[in-house]
């Protein structure tokens, strides 16, 4: 069983779509890969019960059929940040139904993809951080980062930040989320140079992008 948490620079640089290709990836390997987005805002109501895009895109990219509620187990309404969102759902996100919800699926699985919220440090609640549903899955952190100018602070900081929260970058995703950035080797180079952690590939930007096919862009290594 293998398990890894993608984390971004921030919101919005494509942890979603790295999520999917990084779960193709590990299916052209011969797993039986799963996704899982744990929390998720800006849900829609669909088939008797809320859902959300980037969980549905994740389920669509597994090799293996489970509950939605299971890939997505606090699905709230609002597009807000999760404590703004559980707030107005009545709620609040815990841990315990998160860690209910991975047993079942790594039951089901050999590996899973856990995908967060926004950048590191954005909270899930009043009371947990990211870093605290990493450290109790005991999981590995693979970082998206977003090709645009200000990605160098914006990697360094979150893999400076994630050294600090006791918790262990094994990798790195590039995404070329803006077409016109300048100097893109250039930046790569230094992220390369400076990130503690290898890049596990550069994802190209499209219009459409399709993560099945993106796959090959991926080196994904070995993972225990």
């Amino acid at each position: 069983m293998i398990a890894v948490y993608v984390t971004g620079t921030d919101t919005g640089i494509g942890k979603t779509l790295a999520s999917c290709v990084l779960l193709h990836a590990l299916r052209g390997q011969g797993r039986r890969a799963v996704g899982m987005k744990p929390v998720a805002s800006g849900c829609k109501w669909l088939d008797g019960e809320w859902k959300n895009d980037d969980a549905l895109a994740l389920s669509r990219a597994a090799a293996v059929n489970v509950a939605y509620a299971d890939i997505n187990p606090f699905a709230l309404e609002h597009p807000l940040a999760p404590e703004l969102a559980a707030r107005d759902a009545g709620t609040e996100v815990t841990l315990p139904p998160i860690l209910d919800a991975h047993a079942r699926l790594a039951a089901q699985a050999d590996a899973i993809v856990v995908e967060g919220v926004g950048g590191w440090a954005a909270p899930l609640s009043a009371s947990l951080m990211q870093a605290d549903l990493v450290r109790a899955l005991q999981l590995p952190v693979v970082l998206v980062v977003g090709l645009r100018l200000g990605c160098l602070n914006h990697a360094l900081l979150s893999a400076r930040t994630i050294a600090a929260d006791g918790c262990r970058l094994i990798g790195w995703i590039a995404n070329a989320i803006d077409p016109g950035m300048d100097a893109v080797e250039d930046n790569l180079a230094m992220l390369r140079a400076r990130l503690p952690a290898p890049c596990w590939g550069v994802l190209s930007h499209a219009a459409a992008a399709d993560p099945a096919a993106m796959a090959a862009q991926l080196r994904v290594p070995a993972l225990p």
